[in-house]
């Protein structure tokens, strides 16, 4: 048995069933396609993101359809959650379109500390001002505690801030400078990074990611 790597995590390799093998073969969607029209079909039907989780339900990462798919057909995944309102077809089939995917083994991951940076302190805050919640550019970060009052650079102490509030705060407290902070900040986990990648939560993945 084969060992593969999966988000930096060795995990069996499955024998896929004949007729996996077969729906694999015949999957490839640009295939057999002549006409143009069928190749917008099956590009647009390939795009999406799929939540993946581990064999525990624990959301994991992100992938493409495609990545998914091929998860899927080697049955080293499952699907949870489809999109009712997409297909896949390929020359010959059709096939259900995932949103959420669960490995068919568990994966050990083992726990990273996210580094902390100033890209990473605004993917916590969802480029977000902490103090007035505007997301127009430029932004930047704020020490909460200022460095001159023995503050530090820390997940805790660190905020993204608009140019405004970041100038009115100064060299002061919030309280000091009479502005309020919209959330307290805390160190994030991967978990985190998936709920702030940009663009909208598909609803089907919110139960996973502890947002219901």
């Amino acid at each position: 048995m084969v060992n593969h790597i999966y988000q930096g995590a060795a995990f069996p390799q499955f024998t896929a069933h004949t007729a996996y093998s077969a729906a694999l073969h015949d999957f490839h969607p640009l295939a057999f396609l002549h006409d143009s029209d069928d190749y917008e079909q099956v590009s647009y039907s390939m795009s999406g993101r799929v939540l993946v989780l581990n064999q525990s339900y624990e959301p994991i990462s992100v992938c493409n359809v495609k990545k998914a798919m091929s998860l899927l057909f080697l049955m080293k995944a499952e699907i949870v959650i489809s999109n009712e309102n997409r297909s896949i077809r390929s020359v010959r089939n059709m096939f259900k379109h995932p949103s959420v995917i669960r490995l068919s083994r568990y994966i050990h991951v083992p726990v990273k500390k996210v580094e902390l940076s100033r890209k990473n302190v605004m993917r916590r805050d969802a480029h977000r001002c902490q103090y007035c919640g505007s997301t127009k550019p430029p932004l930047t970060l704020d020490h909460i505690q200022p460095k001159s009052k023995g503050g530090t650079d820390t997940w805790e102490n660190l905020a993204t801030a608009c140019i405004r509030c970041n100038t009115k705060k100064g060299n002061r407290t919030p309280e000091e400078a009479g502005l309020k902070l919209l959330k307290t900040p805390r160190r994030p986990s991967h978990v985190t990074f998936i709920k702030n990648m940009g663009g909208e939560i598909d609803e089907r993945w919110k139960p996973y990611l502890f947002m219901t």
